[in-house]
């Protein structure tokens, strides 16, 4: 019986681990995931930022039209 599971083991290699190929695989992957995103990041920040400066430019223009709806006139000191 122990002949038998010493056989087994022969062909298995005892150490555990990566090799060096599967680490590299596993970086470039990495990389190319990052390559990808990394752009489409900046896209879309740079589309929040103009949203938000267009929401900015719509709230001042409610602003100003509800002091004229209680003025009669725009605000002349801005």
């Amino acid at each position: 019986m122990l002949a038998k599971i010493r056989k087994a083991l022969k062909g298995k290699s005892k150490s555990k681990g990566f090799t060096l190929i599967e680490l590299l695989v596993v970086v470039a992957i990495i990389a190319i995931l990052a390559a990808v995103a990394i752009p489409q990041y900046a896209k879309y920040r740079t589309r929040a930022y103009n949203s938000a400066a267009l929401s900015d430019l719509r709230n001042i223009e409610t602003a100003l039209e509800a002091y004229y709806a209680d003025n009669e006139q725009y605000p002349t000191n801005l």
